[in-house]
Order: structure tokens, then C-alpha cells, then sequence
């Protein structure tokens, strides 16, 4: 009788956790779009609700394109924290500060020194990925403060290496670099209200939130999202926090080597937030309680 006690006590730890097979079903479904892609990705997820971490190739290091502007943005909040920089303090920039590319400074820019706050030239690189802003915050900021501050935080690939733009320095593979799981993590600083201090934390977050890319286009309308993307000639990159309701999570997904213009991340976010709906709407054993029984 003992014997058939334990045994029928033990049964509910033998089945299946509906949970747990539908993550496998994302995982699978995310190695079905990364064979489909020519290229590599890599992603990596984290549920902010309960820290599980789940990636695909989460190890790659890439280059980073602009997405190594939200390491930048971080060392810049620490300058402003310790008082080396104020949001409120103007910089004089002229036209032999233009770096090209994307963004709108350059056209504002001539022969005439123009006055810039801080907290703008930070708003255009997150919000339009200026690279002349890029540019002028990494002067006032210190490449070697970016790198500094990614050890400490534990983040080993996350390196700046280069200035934007700088094309002969990626020619020597000068590379500014990261990981999925390592960008991730640094979100989960900033989400935590971690990276510096609560305040800089928010400030990132909230300037974070007015980036349009491919996490906002593929997500439904009214999820907000905290992001940053990149692309330079075969690479595609975005990272960012997705604030679900009742199931907050952080998404990384870099493309490298890819031909063409080829560009999965869309398809990645679809199969990660429809994994997260689900979840947030169904109790442990499956039923989606958020609807109404009748």
C-alpha cells in the first residue's frame, strides 16, 4: 500500500508542463527561422517575471552597429551622476563635426559653432541614431569609460571599439561588439533600475521608448517597448525591453553575416511575444483565465 501511495503522489510531478512544451515549440519554431535565414543569429530572452533565460546562439559576438549606443548612453548617465556632464550643460559644435550617416545634426551644422545641451545630443543618438551626436557624446564621455563601466558590469564582448562611421577602423576589424546575452543583461540593469541609479535608469527607459524599429513595428499596437536597433552592411541588430502586461521581457536579436538585405528580427519578435501572450494569459495548467468562463 505504501508503495502505491508514493507512486500516486509522485504522478503529478511525471506529467507534462503545458509551459514548458509550448517553450519548446518558440525555441524550435526560432531555429526553424534561423535556418530559413542566410545568415547567423543569435537570441537570447529574458522573463523579467521569473529571470529564466532562454537563447539561440546567445554567445555570438557581433559587431553591434548602433546598438552600442545604449553602452554609450549608460557611460554617459555616469558621467552626469559623478557631475562630469550635465543634461543642461551646451556643447558648441560646427560643421567639422559631422559624421554622416543617419540622423539630422549634420544639417543643422555650418561654419558657425552651434550650441547643443547634452540631453539632446543623447536623445538624437538613441531616439534617431545620430551618429555626429554618437560622436560628440563618446568625446565628452571617453571610450575607455564605455569599456570600463561593461566590465565592471560583467559584460566581457561588450566592447566600443571605434567611433561611428569610422570605416577603415572596422576594415581592421575594430569592431564595437556584444553578445545577445550580454545585451540582455544590460537591460535587465536598466529595467531592474540598476545601471547607475534609479533616476539614470529611468531617464534611459524613457528615451529608449521613442525608438520606431523593427520591435515596435512587429509588435501589436499599444505594447510599448524600449529599444535600440543597428544595421550596417550585413549586420541587423536590435535589443530592447517589451513591457507585456503581467509578463514583462527583454529580447536580443543579432543578425551577422547575412546576404543582402535580409532582415528575420520581425519574424523573431512575432514567434517571442506570441509565447509571452499566452503565458501571461493562462494559469500554470494552460487555462487562459483571462477570459471570462461560460
Amino acid at each position: 500500500m505504501r508503495t502505491i501511495a508514493a507512486f500516486l503522489l509522485a504522478l503529478p510531478l511525471l506529467g507534462q508542463d503545458p509551459a514548458a512544451l509550448l517553450e519548446a515549440k518558440l525555441m524550435e519554431r526560432l531555429r526553424q527561422i534561423d535556418q530559413r535565414f542566410d545568415g547567423v543569429m543569435g537570441v537570447a530572452i529574458l522573463d523579467l517575471s521569473t529571470g529564466k533565460t532562454l537563447a539561440l546562439n546567445g554567445d555570438l559576438v557581433t559587431t553591434q552597429a548602433s546598438l552600442i549606443k545604449v553602452p554609450i548612453l549608460a557611460a554617459a548617465f555616469q558621467k552626469i551622476e559623478s557631475g562630469a556632464l550635465a543634461l543642461d550643460q551646451k556643447v558648441e559644435m560646427t560643421e567639422k563635426d559631422k559624421a554622416g550617416g543617419s540622423g539630422t545634426l549634420d544639417a543643422r551644422l555650418g561654419p558657425q559653432p552651434v550650441s547643443v545641451t547634452v540631453e539632446e545630443l543623447l536623445t538624437l543618438m538613441i531616439r534617431d541614431s545620430d551618429n555626429t551626436a554618437t560622436n560628440k557624446v563618446i568625446a565628452l564621455t571617453g571610450m575607455d569609460s564605455v569599456n570600463q563601466l561593461m566590465a565592471q558590469l560583467g559584460l566581457r564582448a561588450t566592447r566600443l571599439r571605434r567611433i561611428m562611421m569610422d570605416s577603415a577602423a572596422a576594415k581592421r576589424n575594430e569592431e564595437n561588439t556584444s553578445t545577445p546575452l550580454e545585451m540582455v543583461r544590460l537591460f535587465e540593469f536598466i529595467y531592474r533600475e540598476r545601471l547607475i541609479s534609479r533616476n539614470a535608469s529611468r531617464r534611459m527607459i524613457e528615451m529608449l521608448k521613442l525608438v520606431q524599429a523593427d520591435f515596435r513595428a512587429a509588435l501589436p499596437r499599444g505594447v510599448v517597448s524600449a529599444s535600440k536597433p543597428g544595421a550596417v552592411p550585413g549586420v541587423r541588430t536590435e535589443a530592447g525591453i517589451v513591457f507585456l502586461e503581467g509578463r514583462p521581457y527583454i529580447l536580443a536579436v543579432m543578425c551577422s553575416l547575412t546576404a543582402g538585405n535580409l532582415n528575420p528580427i520581425r519574424d523573431v519578435v512575432e514567434a517571442v511575444h506570441s509565447y509571452f501572450v499566452r503565458i501571461a494569459q493562462s494559469n500554470r495548467y494552460g487555462h487562459r483565465v483571462s477570459e471570462p468562463i461560460y
